[in-house]
């Protein structure tokens, strides 16, 4: 009968949707090949005279190999009976010592395990846990013999400086964690006094780093204020946000000393006509709802670019959704885009936020639960703290951007 592990090596669910999470991050899974991890394979299979040896990363429900060598295994099996799956729990069970090694696998609680034993099948294992971002046990590192055998001090301290090889191969945490630290510097500070207003705003990336990202600056009359999406995640993501960013500050600034009451569909066809090749090469578009305000009468100039989750939150509780029928940017050259307006009364709220609160919110297909939530919180600060608690309880797949601002009652 076959041991299912899965049964009995599991961590806690928030540990696993923690781990799970780390793990989306590298944005490794499926990942094409690469030499540098065949390079430790390939060391390790010499250095220790074994036919077999691996990296792995640990998903849900699946065992997935970055890279196995002298395996006739496809690019992955169920993790219910992967021994690595016990790497991962022992690493969180055992951090001081978390290698995992079965000198003869057949005579252990594994033997019953697929390809354990038998003719040809494995009798050693040596696994090492490989982590993710926030020191999560995401993947392991592994080598095999189909002969029972132990390793010597020195082979033990060889393993783990192969293993600290892949971990640091895996990473590229350093660099995230780098450019998580850039982007969030690249927000903006707070607003600072904007009198008769409150304004908060919050950017949770899903992964390290993300595609959303807001600003809010002051301007003559009032404030401007940007919400942006940029199709995809991650790295990449990150670099073009960025440049979008800088694209619509500076464009803002142009366009202001035309006049006060420059058009802000101006703003964004500048920006669209100076990131069309950017955009067109990489195959993405940008959804972006930017506006102006006017403090002295609360009137919004706004445009939606494909955006589609903004709204007014009336003081009687009232919620009227605001958006149009343009493209995002990115997605038809020439494009031209309008703006509208509307106006904050004393005690309305605007909200602007992407589409990663659908999905916080909702079931990420119907704007509707989103906009009631927002009605029952129209204040800027306790509507930010309860997303922000949201976002820690469920860990959202998608970047969650939200800015409130608040024409205070008179």
């Amino acid at each position: 009968m076959t041991v299912e592990l899965g049964q009995r090596f599991v961590l806690p669910d928030d540990v696993e949707d923690a781990r799970v999470r780390s793990l989306e991050q590298l944005q490794l899974l499926d990942s094409p090949p690469e030499d540098r991890f065949a390079r430790i394979t390939r060391m390790a299979r010499c250095v220790f005279g074994v036919p077999m040896a691996s990296v792995n990363l640990i998903d849900r429900d699946r065992q997935w190999f970055k890279q196995a060598d002298g395996m006739n295994l496809g690019p992955e099996t169920t993790r219910s009976n992967s021994v690595c799956q016990a790497t991962i729990v022992r690493s969180y069970e055992r951090p001081a010592e978390p290698a995992l090694i079965l000198e003869d696998a057949a005579k252990s609680e594994f033997a019953q395990v697929p390809g354990i034993g038998g003719d040809g099948g494995i009798r050693f294992y040596a696994g090492y846990p490989l982590y993710g971002p926030g020191e999560h046990a995401v993947g392991t590192f592994c080598i095999y013999d189909t002969e029972p055998r132990s390793l010597s001090d020195g082979e033990l301290t060889a393993f783990k400086e192969l293993a600290a090889w892949a971990q640091r191969e895996l990473e590229n945490s350093d660099d995230l964690e780098r450019a998580a630290d850039i982007q969030k510097q690249l927000l903006p500070r707070p607003l600072g006094d904007l009198p008769g207003y409150s304004v908060c705003a919050l950017c949770l990336p899903a992964h390290a780093v993300g595609g959303d990202f807001y600003d809010h600056y002051r301007v003559t009359r009032g404030a401007t204020f940007t919400v942006a999406d940029v199709m995809g995640k991650g790295l990449g993501a990150a670099i073009l946000a960025a440049s979008v960013r800088s694209a619509l500050r500076a464009a803002s600034q142009a366009v202001q000393t035309v006049g006060a009451d420059a058009d802000v569909a101006d703003v964004v066809g500048v920006v669209a006509e100076q990131l069309a090749d950017d955009l067109d090469s990489t195959g993405t578009f940008v959804t972006l709802f930017h506006a102006t305000l006017d403090a002295a009468d609360g009137t919004v100039r706004y445009v939606d670019a494909g955006h589609g989750f903004a709204a007014v939150v009336r003081r009687s509780g009232t919620v009227v959704p605001l958006g149009g029928t343009d493209l995002p940017l990115g997605v038809l050259a020439g494009d031209v885009w309008t703006s509208s307006e509307v106006v904050l009364e004393p005690g309305d709220t605007l909200l602007i936020a992407s589409d990663g609160v659908l999905d916080l919110i909702g079931d990420g297909s119907d704007v509707r639960p989103a906009l009631a939530f927002a009605a029952r919180h129209p204040e800027p600060a306790e509507l930010c703290a309860r997303a922000r608690a949201m976002v820690g309880e469920c860990a959202p797949l998608d970047d969650v951007t939200l800015v409130a601002v608040r024409r205070e009652p008179a």
